[in-house]
């Protein structure tokens, strides 16, 4: 089994460094990752600058851009095979709800989605690392048991892993779970430069709205592991044909 592995926080940050120390047990392993952190970038790719892959002491790779740049540029000539797996992660705080749409590491795994490869998402619910061994412990766990349903080569999927930062013995059985949402994002924060000019902070992100039974946020806060099946497509199908028919009335109308 050959796995790509990345993130958003960096080639740098703890929780990569315990998922590639977990995983290269149990497979072949690469390290992409960004130089630097690059939380909430979530898709984004640079087109406008060059890219540069610097190896690190320890063997991993960095590059000077964003998540999805990292895993873009592995699959289109950098690795040289393509990997059985992209796993994301170990992120520092949760990736629940709306969070999944701007979040870079859910990002990172996205792209690999988009080259076909099957991928997954991990994150702990809180920042600080806390009881990191056993997030790594329960990722490297689940990614076993993929392999041995043979999941890995059958078809592209693409799944977000929340996990409780608890140690592993408390840590509940995996739910599998829709995404909840959050009420809106706090006010922004303004302040004045040195140079009198107002700087804008985007504000923190707002609380659990929809919490209940079946989401990841229910989820993980009864202590399981949460995950959920994402995809890609945005159409909103169940209004196709009303769009359609408003659409076909309104230019009736204009005829």
């Amino acid at each position: 089994m050959k796995i790509l592995i990345s993130n958003d926080d960096g080639y740098q940050a703890p929780g990569i460094v315990a998922l590639h120390d977990a995983l290269k047990e149990v497979a072949e392993v690469e390290v992409v990752a960004p130089e630097h952190n690059n939380s909430a970038k979530s898709n984004a790719l640079t087109l406008h600058s060059p890219l540069y892959v610097q190896r690190a002491a320890n063997g991993f790779r960095y590059v000077n851009g964003t998540p999805a740049d990292c895993v873009h540029i592995a699959l289109t000539g950098l690795l040289g095979y393509r990997p059985d797996l992209v796993v994301s992660g170990i992120n520092n705080g949760a990736n629940m709800g709306d969070d999944t749409i701007y979040s870079g590491t859910v990002g990172a795994a996205m792209e690999g989605y988009l080259f076909g490869v099957p991928s997954m998402a991990f994150s702990q619910i809180e920042k600080g690392w806390r009881h990191l061994d056993a997030a790594a412990e329960h990722a490297r766990d689940l990614v076993l048991q993929l392999a041995k349903e043979k999941t890995l080569g059958s078809w592209p999927w693409l799944l977000n892993v929340n996990i409780p930062c608890l140690p592993a013995a408390q840590i509940k059985p995996l739910k599998v779970c829709r995404l909840g949402r959050r009420h809106s994002a706090e006010k922004v924060i303004t302040q004045a430069s040195p140079r009198g000019e107002t700087m804008y902070w985007i504000g923190g992100a707002g609380a659990a709205l929809d919490e209940g039974e079946g989401t990841d946020f229910y989820a993980t806060a009864h202590g399981h592991v949460a995950l959920t099946p994402l995809m890609v497509d945005l159409t909103d199908h169940a209004r196709l044909g009303d769009w359609a028919q408003r659409l076909e009335i309104a230019s009736s109308a204009g005829a």
